[in-house]
């Protein structure tokens, strides 16, 4: 068991013991344990089974803890999530996807009610019946429906990061049983889209024939769809997702890779434009119409250049003013990965984060990043331990001493300070403006009117110390929405005081969308792309992710704050 489902398991008992009322400390112990293994570079099987490892060296694992890992290793379950579970039916777990109602407000309907489904839960607000319970009321009642309504629609749908872990384990497997020249990816993974419904394999050469056999037997090809002399589909893994790889000829490659990426939009327009040019296109090629004869496909370069076309990147193929763009030679020059320079928000061991601040730095350093910003938590985080005023004045004179000492990259000390309700900032303006850099963000009340949530974020533009605005939708892909306000004002208002817009790159958040990141670079916003790292190896993972998004959102390096060299960059945040 990869130490993802463990962390699962881990993370489900601890939401049934929330539900179940018990005692708050045991469930944090749960919850942080999960965290950690989830992020932990080694597998947590392979220590359990080395007579010479004992699993309590994992941070957060204390003795209950290992003995519930020993038992998940046995027989994938343990005691405590099976009393619970007994006591509890499992489609309670789905109910805790509904915003609005939490541990407590589910253990309310399951008391009163017996509601253990969304199914029920829906019905029973349609009756208006949840209004009736303690602490509840009609206007509950309408959000529950309508993130009912939200999460169905995404149902089915897996971050774009699991898609690519995914892809990332098949394409090595199927390589090693020889014969193919080239396998890759297509579809919505090669777009960047935030989340994914399936995953496209596409493979040429002599091997690909047996490649659809390989495909077949992988040990978590736990369904096989279908299987042809072509293509061949299976569901993957305990979470099903569905993945279909097509062996091609070499010939076909460039237009296959081209058509199965999509978007079925961008694909629409491609076609008209080649039937206006007396030319069909499919995912076998470019041919003329007169006489079947080939123009393109071996590539999907010579399939654009065949239209009268630049070649369009991947990720900006989505009927968004790309075609017209490349025909008139205005594709932007796109951000890459190497243009990033360093990383502006992290946490370490000082609040949530499982790392030092020297490991982050070296991992950065290791990535020849130039700089990075240390922002760990503000003290209205209790449950992170967050930094008071005294506490981030303390850290900002550690990180001058260390930079005068040399760690081989440049520390901007930093914090990642809440917004409260009124749009105050969480820690003292004197206390901010001795930090190098402050990333403002909302980790509370997000049920807030789109009008008052919209005044709250204008009022923490208007902190004099505030540089970044931390993830700024606050929402979390395939869980919760983005809270309700005004983003053009928002962004507007950012843009004229020169705070940048973060684009997280925490593939659970993906915050900012690809739209909104276009729509705010109209209206002049600058942009920093950061991971929101609480372990050395996010700095490298996420990165990509954010990168991904910036490219979806049309972004040039010149757009981005992190992709300037240091003198630059240093001057770039300073307080005026």
């Amino acid at each position: 068991m990869e130490n993802r489902e463990i962390a699962r398991l881990l993370a489900e008992t601890a939401d049934l013991m929330e539900i179940a009322a018990e005692d708050g400390f045991r469930i944090r112990s749960y919850r942080n344990a999960a965290s950690v293994i989830e992020g932990f570079p080694e597998r947590v099987e392979d220590i359990l089974s080395n007579p010479e490892r004992k699993i309590t060296e994992v941070p957060g694992v204390g003795k209950g803890i290992a003995t519930a890992l020993e038992e998940i290793s046995k027989r994938g379950s343990f005691e405590k999530r099976d009393t619970l579970l007994a006591q509890y039916p499992p489609t309670l777990l789905d109910l805790l996807k509904i915003q609005g109602l939490g541990p407590k407000g589910i253990a309310l309907v399951y008391q009163h009610h017996k509601v253990a489904t969304i199914d029920e839960l829906e019905r029973l607000c349609k009756e208006q019946k949840l209004r009736e319970l303690p602490r509840m009321g009609a206007k509950l009642e309408e959000k529950v429906l309508k993130s009912i309504a939200q999460y169905r629609q995404r149902t089915g749908r897996f971050l774009l990061s699991f898609g690519k872990r995914v892809a990332d384990e098949l394409i090595p497997y199927l390589a090693e049983g020889g014969g193919l020249e080239k396998i890759a990816a297509a579809g919505s993974l090669r777009r960047g889209k935030e989340t994914i419904g399936d995953l496209d394999l596409l493979a040429t050469g002599p091997g690909a024939p047996e490649a659809l056999e390989r495909f077949l037997k992988h040990p978590k090809a736990h369904n096989i769809l279908g299987k042809g002399v072509n293509k061949a589909s299976i569901q993957f893994g305990l979470e099903g997702l569905q993945v279909d790889l097509r062996a091609l000829a070499d010939e076909s490659y460039g237009a296959a890779m081209q058509y199965f990426t999509g978007s079925k939009e961008h694909n629409i327009v491609l076609r008209s434009r080649a039937q206006k040019l007396g030319l069909t296109l499919n995912e076998y090629g470019l041919f003329r119409v007169e006489n079947e004869q080939r123009v393109a496909g071996e590539t999907e370069e010579d399939v654009y250049r065949a239209l009268g076309l630049e070649w369009i990147p991947p990720e900006l193929r989505e009927n968004c003013g790309e075609i017209e763009a490349a025909l008139e030679g205005r594709l932007p020059k796109l951000i890459e990965l190497a243009d990033i320079r360093g990383d502006l928000h992290m946490h370490t061991l000082e609040t949530d984060g499982r790392a030092t601040l020297e490991e982050m730095a070296e991992a950065a350093r290791a990535l020849g990043y130039q700089y990075i910003a240390i922002t760990d938590h503000s003290k209205a985080l209790a449950m992170a331990n967050g930094l008071d005023e005294k506490r981030a004045v303390e850290f900002a004179k550690h990180v001058r001493k260390l930079n005068r000492d040399g760690l081989g990259i440049r520390i901007f000390s930093g914090l990642e300070c809440d917004i409260r309700r009124d749009g105050a900032m969480d820690l003292a303006e004197d206390a901010l403006a001795e930090l190098d850099i402050v990333v403002a963000s909302v980790h509370s009340h997000m049920n807030l009117e789109a009008a008052e949530m919209t005044d709250r974020l204008l009022r923490a533009l208007e902190s004099p110390n505030v540089r970044v605005l931390g993830h700024p939708t606050g929402r979390i892909l395939l869980n919760r929405e983005a809270y309700p306000f005004d983003f053009e004002r928002v962004a507007g208002e950012a843009a004229r005081r020169d705070v940048y817009l973060e684009i997280n790159g925490s593939p659970e958040r993906l915050d900012l969308a690809s739209a909104q990141v276009r729509t705010a670079k109209g209206l002049g916003a600058k942009f920093a792309i950061s991971t929101d790292s609480h372990h050395p190896k996010h700095l490298a993972v996420n990165m990509q992710y954010g990168v991904i998004t910036a490219r979806r959102g049309w972004l040039e390096a010149g757009d981005v704050l992190n992709a300037l060299p240091l003198a630059r960059f240093e001057k770039a945040i300073r307080k005026s």
